[in-house]
């Protein structure tokens, strides 16, 4: 299983609203209402995704190999995500959600009004 930064991206594209937008490091990252989803990492073949704090516990207990964070990160709305260990399915459901918590209520409404 993997799940790239390329792969990401793309899909993140398919949610209403979403377009690219400057991110930290010059990078550019998908966005809706200028709030970034998922963004790259520093090290290659990872990539921060945006969580819930409730979720990133699980995330990390749940599938370690793929969910972690550093000391920055701690008690930060992220988590960090291996890509090589990510599984596409979760990770689809997990940049959705996180599209969710930061898209206007017209665009929730045009996605189905549910959050994932």
């Amino acid at each position: 299983m993997s799940f790239s930064w390329d792969e990401a991206v793309a899909f993140a594209l398919t949610l209403p609203g979403v377009s690219m937008g400057a991110g930290a490091r010059g990078s550019t990252s998908p966005q809706v209402r200028g709030k970034q989803i998922v963004s790259e990492g520093r090290t290659p073949g990872d990539f921060v995704l945006r969580a819930t704090r409730e979720e990133i516990g699980v995330l990390i207990e749940t599938d370690p190999d793929c969910f972690w964070q550093t000391p920055q990160y701690a008690g930060w709305p992220c988590v960090l995500v291996r890509s090589a260990a990510a599984d596409p399915e979760r990770l689809r459901v997990l940049i959705e959600r996180a599209w969710w918590d930061r898209a206007s209520g017209a665009q929730r409404a045009r996605h189905g009004g549910d959050r994932p």
